[in-house]
């Protein structure tokens, strides 16, 4: 029987022919203006790719499990490690955490500990009592990784653990700290004799990750994904120079090194950047002359991004670390941690913590993201993301080395300065809106009013090395502050008033009021909305018994030209006055007039925002 071949009557279309028809239906726009993106990291992506964009990329042909690993790690399915963190105050009280995290699905806990604590071996036995170290991962959060490695071996012992079958980490990160401090954890010299100390250990804990290049903060400081990667990789080949230099072997020095990433919203980028990063730090290990078959692959641990975290409708939270974290899983990281939605405010909630926990236990058991291995294999557009960022992430890293190494540029401050920037761009490009935080600068929940307000979490620490230093930001920082500013004021003022003066073409009207209602209630103001009136006579009676602190006139530019100047000047007296659109050709009439206050697409809502505060004696 002869096999149905199905779209055989279609004949086959070129990309040309396909080029030729968007051309025709774009009437005249500019092909690359309209279609053409160009992303945040620097690079153009096309509107669409085909087949044979794939046979110039050197990756897509590799297949998982091997190397350079860009398909990931594992030959069948995509596991991973559950992970969650638990701060330790009361050592009993985290041992019961720990259990209770184990039963409800976690495989990797994170203890993390006060800066000044010393471990001691009668606390990480209560920390770790009747907990089977064989069968979960253990992570530790300490300034004094020897002393924790100790007590954990002391600890190990007595529970009878197979101490060569333990797995976990250190986090362990000198540059890190120094990145986000400017200072080591005691000096450079001390902590690297740290690091030799604990080389020392690795016959006793060979699947133990002794430095973790920490990546996060590079991502909670807004810089983008192209520096992260960059950045990162750079770190690791010091760690590495280093360890080989002490003598280790480089395979064996490359295995102990794990990278923590936070993950950001940009899904499809973020599962680019996952088998970009493994791409690179396989051909960076391989450089130490470690052969393909030995090379160990990188480890990667996951965390969600704090940058876009919001106070405001922070549900939203949870739809963001899902996302988030989906783009994690499909492009095979080893372990991850979801972030509550509460988290950048308070004490994680139980109810905040098990939403987080559920959403990848979802993911693995309901959605089978575990039963394959890099599914995003084979699609056009991911391929090229992830050959783009393979080739700018490696000219970073180059760039990065040829001024001496990580270290060396970070003391002449070429990074801080590249985060800084780009972080600069992020928030201008939120308060111009075109970068989107849900409820933050565009569709804000004008219900929503916060009275109870920590302002600890608005907090800058204050530089205490002697280098610059960098620092976790959060991109919805200025809208919150700016929005919470109105809260405060109206716990003991009326709330001011936002009210819409609809008249004219409804599409347009209705178009305008939406977009002012959005504007404004991005600053807690109330919005009145109104369904349109006849004529706008009858608008500005309405508005006139109404007495709003504001009134935006909201119609089409065709019917500006007669009715905005009676408007203004019969309300301008009680009330601002401010024009929804910038209507080109009346614009300099109006102003000559006295208007000043115009909202449109291309307004920096931040700015402008802040100015109706003043405005209305805000302070």
């Amino acid at each position: 029987m002869e096999e149905e071949q199905l779209f055989q009557e279609f004949p086959p279309v070129t990309t040309e022919e396909w080029k030729k028809k968007i051309i025709a239906d774009l009437k005249g726009a500019d092909y690359r203006k309209k279609l053409v993106w160009r992303t945040p990291e620097g690079f153009e992506v096309e509107p669409f790719y085909r087949r044979e964009d794939l046979e110039r990329l050197p990756h897509p042909d590799t297949f998982p499990g091997k190397f350079p690993f860009t398909r990931g790690k594992q030959v069948k399915g995509n596991t991973w490690l559950v992970r969650q963190d638990i701060y330790v105050a009361d050592f009993g009280a985290a041992n019961r955490k720990a259990h209770d995290l184990l039963d409800k699905g976690v495989d990797s806990i994170g203890f993390r500990f006060h800066p000044d604590y010393v471990p001691r071996p009668g606390d990480i036995e209560k920390l770790l009592k009747e907990i089977d170290g064989n069968c979960i991962e253990l992570n530790f959060s300490t300034h004094y990784p020897v002393e924790m490695i100790s007590a954990l071996e002391q600890v190990a012992r007595k529970y009878q653990w197979q101490l060569d079958k333990l797995k976990g980490s250190f986090d362990f990160d000198p540059f890190g700290h120094f990145s986000r401090y400017g200072r080591f954890y005691q000096s450079k010299e001390k902590d690297f004799d740290t690091l030799k100390q604990l080389m020392e250990k690795l016959s006793t804990f060979p699947y133990f990750h002794l430095i973790t290049v920490d990546a996060t903060l590079f991502a909670n400081a807004g810089a983008g994904i192209v520096s992260q990667l960059g950045f990162a990789l750079s770190k690791g080949a010091e760690y590495l120079t280093f360890l080989t230099g002490e003598g280790m072997d480089a395979t064996q020095a490359a295995s102990h090194i794990r990278f923590q990433f936070a993950v950001g919203s940009g899904y499809f980028m973020e599962i680019a950047r996952f088998r970009a990063a493994r791409h690179l730090w396989a051909h960076i290990v391989n450089a130490y002359g470690v052969k393909e078959s030995n090379n160990p692959a990188m480890f990667i641990h996951c965390v969600n991004s704090r940058w876009n975290k919001t106070l405001y409708d922070p549900y939203v939270n949870m739809l963001r670390t899902t996302t988030e974290t989906m783009s994690s899983l499909i492009a095979g990281v080893d372990s991850m941690e979801v972030l509550p939605f509460d988290e950048i405010f308070e004490k994680p909630a139980e109810f905040a913590e098990r939403i987080a926990r559920n959403q990848q236990l979802i993911l693995k058991y309901e959605s089978y993201f575990d039963k394959v291995s890099d599914p995003a294999a084979g699609s056009y557009y991911i391929e090229e993301l992830t050959d783009k960022l393979i080739r700018e992430a490696w000219k970073l890293f180059l760039e990065t080395d040829e001024k001496g190494g990580y270290l060396k540029a970070f003391e002449q401050e070429f990074i801080q300065n590249r985060v800084k920037d780009e972080a600069k761009q992020k928030s201008l490009d939120i308060a111009r809106r075109k970068r989107v935080l849900l409820g933050i600068n565009q569709y804000p929940n004008i219900t929503e009013h916060l009275e109870n307000i920590d302002f600890s979490v608005f907090e800058e620490e204050k530089e205490t090395g002697n280098v610059k230093t960098i620092k976790p930001v959060r991109g919805a920082v200025p809208f919150e502050l700016l929005r919470l500013k109105t809260d405060l004021y109206a716990q003991k003022n009326p709330r001011p008033v936002v009210w819409m003066l609809t008249y004219g073409n409804m599409a347009m009207r209705n178009a305008r009021s939406q977009f002012a209602a959005n504007f404004f209630g991005c600053a807690g103001f109330e919005i009145v909305n109104n369904p349109g009136f006849e004529t706008v006579e009858e608008g500005i009676e309405a508005a006139q018994k109404a007495n709003p602190d504001i009134v935006v006139i909201c119609s089409s530019d065709e019917e500006y030209g007669e009715t905005v100047l009676p408007a203004f000047h019969a309300l301008k007296d009680k009330m601002i006055v401010v024009l929804a659109g910038y209507p080109e050709g009346l614009v300099d009439r109006l102003k000559q007039e006295g208007m000043e206050h115009f909202i449109h697409v291309r307004s920096n809502l931040l700015e402008e925002l802040k100015k109706y505060q003043q405005l209305l004696g805000i302070k």
